[in-house]
């Protein structure tokens, strides 16, 4: 599995290629869709919708989206931010994590978060945290067997969810 940031083109838009792969991705994780309300509908996902949630990510500059293909494959996709806008808030954070509903149950997931650690590790972080939805328990039994922990409970910033805060701090170097 490769992992790779979206490349975008000069005028900062997604390659159509690349952006009908993207949709094919998250319409493919379709409960997952109509649990985050993200699209207005999740049985009808558009390109044009994915390249404004992708658009709207991307502004910040502190924000990277990486894909991960395996066999030449979108398997899923990773969007994480360097710094939370809570000053008070050291860590970074996985955005999101989403792999194509056909591939899921293959370790993807698993790896994905492993390349992303991997990444803030050489970064010099110590740690990283994500929201989980509530509403959501297949994922909070995912992240907590990866080694997450609660560390609390709040509302997301972008729509007001009720989510638990996870947190992974890394093992310490040994010399």
């Amino acid at each position: 599995m490769i992992l790779t940031p979206l490349p975008v083109t000069p005028d900062h838009d997604i390659p159509a290629p690349l952006l009908t792969e993207l949709t094919a991705l998250y319409a493919s994780n379709r409960e997952f869709q109509a649990l985050s309300g993200d699209f207005p509908d999740p049985d009808d996902i558009r390109p044009e919708q994915v390249a404004a949630a992708l658009a709207d990510e991307l502004a910040n500059p502190d924000v990277e989206v990486l894909l991960a293909r395996a066999a030449g494959l979108l398997v899923g996709v990773a969007i994480t931010l360097a710094h939370h806008p809570d000053p008070a808030d050291p860590d970074p954070w996985i955005g999101l994590l989403m792999v194509d509903a056909g591939a899921q149950g293959q370790g993807y997931g698993r790896r994905i978060v492993q390349d992303v650690e991997d990444r803030f590790r050489a970064a010099g972080r110590t740690a990283v945290r994500l929201a989980v939805l509530d509403a959501n328990p297949k994922a909070l039994a995912f992240w907590t067997a990866l080694g997450y922990e609660v560390i609390g409970h709040r509302r997301d910033l972008q729509l007001g969810r009720p989510c638990a805060v996870l947190r992974k701090q890394f093992p310490t170097p040994q010399p």
